[in-house]
């Protein structure tokens, strides 16, 4: 039997502002002892009123727009009645019927320069609930710390039809959380939770006359929760793939809404409760809060605010330094590695444009460009993230300067050193932060010092270089550190730059 999955997503995303969404409470509560990020407002005492946060606000307003998102002219807070241990009010102030935003798409790429779109059915803000500490002897603790806290809530359309799919959108929708600096976007740590709702049916089903916004007829949905990793969303999904493809070949599918838990420890979903439906809610418009209204001027100036986004950043390291589309992705998943390696490439450009004195910056990337893209991305993710990784450092502390690490890429290139040596020399710039050849001499092996060895090395290559030793002689002083380079190959990597340094400049003067 052929069958077709429909899968749609509902992400909370947990705001990064100072203050919690409706109260004046440290929004760090998680830093905090339990219970001492609260007051009378988030834990819901009577007499108080809740005020929005403006710069939560702000932050899904910028979201929603680099979803795609159109932002309503007029929205309005909601009470959404249920009745738990970890929600102090008894309710949530949360949107419904007239959310922020609504109607946008996030494009996800899936490899091979295969592309999709997935729609957005709407972004809304609600607040956080507490956090509940199940412990031993069957005792569960709550720390409200958490109550409070600014949501968003991102509502695909069910446009995803596998789970690498899913886990794709949702590998997206963090990296743009993250590039817009309105969250951490952690999911070990709760910053970003997902909800997966996922259905199956017979291929026959599929109605050949569906518009565009619709999908045809769908069967019954699963809801899965307790989903806080990628890994976790793909098997999940995998799972209740196979497990409803099994009931409908029985003729035993559920008619009715289930919300199931995932297992991660056995690897299924448990059944916990009926799915409530919006009625079960009974959902009323916030009282103290009046509507919401952003003005034309605002949603520009907010519009204008937001960064270059990740697949634009993708693509434009794929156009501009020619990094394979793997690099790319891998060089641009974190903004610091990122704003890094365009750092390192203006320095490596500089140091190859200066040295040998032949070829401008155009040129050097245009003949050498894959080249150059390789080694740099090699040694920025494979090498460096290695030794970072092994000393459980990021590249947020890397003391290894840019120009350092670029200069340290020219000796690469220029075959100055092996790439044995070089392996050693970046664990001791990244460990003592010092620029790579004052650290030569300190590898294995030991280094020639004879100024005899050396000075017969140093005439060679004046020899073999008259036009850099013009240069030089004109007064392009930079040009010094390539012959430095040249005698560096010849002697392997052993020699002591320093002196070779001195030699040449003596010779040459």
């Amino acid at each position: 039997m052929s069958v077709e999955t429909i899968i749609g997503l509902e992400v909370h995303v947990q705001l990064k502002t100072k203050s919690k969404m409706f109260c004046g409470c440290d929004n760090r509560g998680e830093e905090r002892p339990p219970n001492t990020a609260v007051c009378e407002v988030c834990m819901g005492h009577p007499g108080t009123l809740p005020v929005p946060n403006r710069q939560a606000l702000e932050m899904a307003v910028k979201t929603a727009l680099a979803l795609n998102c159109a932002v309503l002219p007029e929205s309005k807070f909601d009470r959404k009645h249920y009745f738990y241990p970890d929600l102090p009010k008894g309710y949530q102030i949360s949107q419904y019927d007239q959310p922020l935003s609504q109607r946008g798409w996030l494009e996800i790429e899936m490899g091979q320069g295969e592309a999709k779109r997935i729609g957005i059915t709407r972004l809304h803000i609600e607040e956080d609930t507490a956090k509940l500490l199940h412990g031993a002897e069957n005792a569960t603790l709550v720390d409200f710390n958490r109550a409070g806290t600014p949501l968003m809530e991102v509502v695909s359309e069910p446009d995803i039809r596998t789970p690498a799919e899913a886990k794709a959108y949702l590998q997206e929708l963090r990296a743009i959380v993250r590039t817009l600096k309105v969250s951490d976007a952690d999911m070990e740590k709760g910053h970003l939770r997902c909800d997966a709702n996922i259905s199956v049916r017979r291929s026959t089903q599929i109605d050949a006359q569906m518009s565009a916004d619709s999908v045809g007829e769908l069967n019954t949905k699963i809801e899965i929760k307790n989903l806080n990793s990628f890994r976790a969303v793909e098997r999940a999904l995998e799972y209740e793939q196979r497990r409803l493809s099994e009931l409908l070949e029985k003729g035993e599918y559920p008619h009715v809404q289930e919300t199931r838990g995932w297992n991660d420890a056995t690897g299924v979903t448990e059944l916990q409760r009926s799915k409530e439906e919006a009625e079960d809610y009974r959902y009323f418009p916030e009282p103290d809060i009046p509507p919401l209204r952003f003005s034309l001027e605002e949603i520009a100036r907010m519009r204008a605010e937001i960064p270059e986004l990740p697949q634009a950043k993708r693509k434009r390291f794929g156009a501009q330094y020619r990094f394979s589309p793997l690099d790319a992705r891998t060089l641009t998943a974190d903004e610091r590695l990122a704003d890094y390696t365009e750092k390192v490439i203006s320095e490596l450009i500089a140091w190859l444009t200066a040295l040998p004195g032949e070829l401008d910056e155009a040129e050097v990337w245009e003949t050498q460009g894959e080249k150059l893209s390789r080694l740099t991305a090699g040694w920025l993710t494979s090498k460096l993230g290695g030794v970072l990784a092994a000393r459980g450092e990021t590249y947020e502390g890397l003391r290894v300067t840019p120009e350092d690490f670029a200069e340290f890429l020219t000796l690469i290139y220029e075959r100055t050193i092996s790439s044995t040596i070089a392996q050693e020399l970046l664990a001791k710039m990244v460990e003592t932060g010092d620029d790579p050849h004052t650290l030569l001499e300190t590898l294995g092996g030991g280094q020639v010092k004879d100024v005899a060895i050396l000075g017969k090395a140093v005439d060679e290559v004046i020899n073999a270089n008259p036009k850099i030793v013009a240069q030089f002689k004109a007064g392009k002083d930079a040009v010094i550190m390539y012959l430095v380079g040249q005698v560096m190959k010849t002697m392997k990597g052993k020699a002591d730059p320093q002196l070779v340094q001195s030699l040449l400049r003596e010779k040459l003067s």
